[in-house]
């Protein structure tokens, strides 16, 4: 990390994590004494907590950054999103398609009840993935005989959540780079599906299980597509804490969840269309920079991201000053070793969670050998469960 870099994201990052753990421990506190008591209390206590450590990330896109997250749907779903528990199904276009997850989620006002579906290596972050945890987010290890109970059960115990929320499934299953598009390419051309040339090719089983599962109590799925203009540079996370402004278009389109198929591998191929016709519509805004196919929804720019971040600074000055003029610390050098290893500690975590955001580094997709185009349906399946 560059000293120009670090010189912005240390102290934003100070503020993170100290604000972070304080949040960490609210909700231990809160999963040790209330949920044991009263589960639906200790969901609608954790929303709010939650919201204390999103909402810094939210102001980072918002207010810090100035990134534009532009809004395209039809006013029905507008006005439904945030009211109702849906399963969001998205594409990864950006090293932020998360966070921009969360914009959207504060927009409709249900941000501390967004979940989604992880790596499991996630929850392990310092603060954030703590945080997911206690959140009761839905952590997957990538191998599906052990990843089917696993998300049978977290999504089982979703059926009693007593506020609206949003489950995010990201069903390409990595984050989209150039060289995952290429291997999803060969990939298709081996077994005779659509070549993809903008999405990669979605793994079915995890969509089709949450499906099977949420049926009786979801009544929408949000399918959301992500696009970068092209007049615009693609935002990473380095990008936000240096305060550098891009432009981000989201197209939602909303399906009833009684509409589906009711076999399994109908919900599968259901999945495969929509990212065929994802697909297209990532063709259709690189030739136009926009989706004119939806009206652009008016969200604003809330400020009470912006409310809770200038709290939070207060609150860690006043008490930074306090416990100086109390301890003394930077008066020998002992105590200004103890705080340049801190300041060295947190430039330390900061740079893990840039670089754990970038999509470079994420895991490759493992691609089934090809085999015979002409292998016939047996061959296809053994190796979708091979991708899968």
């Amino acid at each position: 990390m560059a000293f120009a870099a670090a010189a912005v994201v240390v102290p934003l990052g100070l503020l993170f994590i100290v604000s972070g753990l304080i949040v960490n421990v609210i909700q231990a506190i809160c999963f040790v004494l209330i949920r044991p008591l009263s589960k639906n209390t200790y969901r609608r206590i954790n929303r709010v907590v939650a919201e204390l450590l999103w909402l810094q990330l939210v102001w980072l896109i918002d207010w810090w950054a100035g990134v534009k997250v532009r809004v395209y749907t039809d006013r029905e779903t507008f006005h439904s999103m945030g009211k109702e528990h849906a399963l969001v199904i998205c594409n990864h276009r950006s090293d932020i398609d998360w966070l921009v997850g969360w914009v959207l989620a504060q927009r409709s006002g249900c941000l501390g009840s967004t979940l989604a579906v992880m790596k499991k290596s996630s929850k392990f972050l310092p603060v954030i993935g703590w945080s997911m945890w206690f959140s009761e987010y839905l952590f997957l290890e990538r191998s599906w005989a052990k990843d089917e109970s696993t998300l049978k059960l977290g999504i089982q115990r979703l059926r009693d959540y007593p506020l609206p929320f949003w489950l995010a499934l990201f069903v390409e299953g990595t984050r989209f780079t150039q060289a995952k598009l290429l291997a999803a390419q060969e990939y298709a051309t081996s077994t005779v599906l659509p070549v993809p040339r903008n999405v990669l090719i979605p793994r079915t089983k995890g969509f089709v299980s949450a499906v099977s599962h949420m049926r009786s109590f979801v009544p929408a799925i949000y399918d959301i597509t992500v696009a970068i203009p092209k007049t615009s540079p693609r935002p990473t996370m380095l990008r936000l804490f240096k305060g550098q402004p891009s432009v981000v278009n989201v197209h939602i389109k909303r399906h009833e969840m009684k509409d589906l198929p009711e076999s399994d591998d109908a919900v599968a191929q259901w999945c495969r269309d929509r990212f065929v016709a994802k697909d297209a519509l990532l063709d259709k805004h690189i030739a136009e920079d926009t989706f004119s196919d939806q009206e652009l929804q008016d969200t604003g720019r809330p400020i009470k991201s912006l409310v809770v971040v200038v709290s939070w600074a207060c609150l860690l000055v006043f008490g930074a000053l306090k416990f100086l003029q109390w301890s003394s610390l930077l008066s020998s050098w002992k105590g200004i070793a103890i705080s340049a290893f801190a300041l060295a500690l947190v430039t330390v975590l900061m740079h893990i969670l840039i670089l754990f955001s970038q999509s470079e580094r994420s895991t490759p997709a493992k691609v089934a050998p090809a085999k015979h185009k002409n292998s016939g349906e047996s061959s296809d399946s053994a190796r979708q469960d091979k991708q899968h």
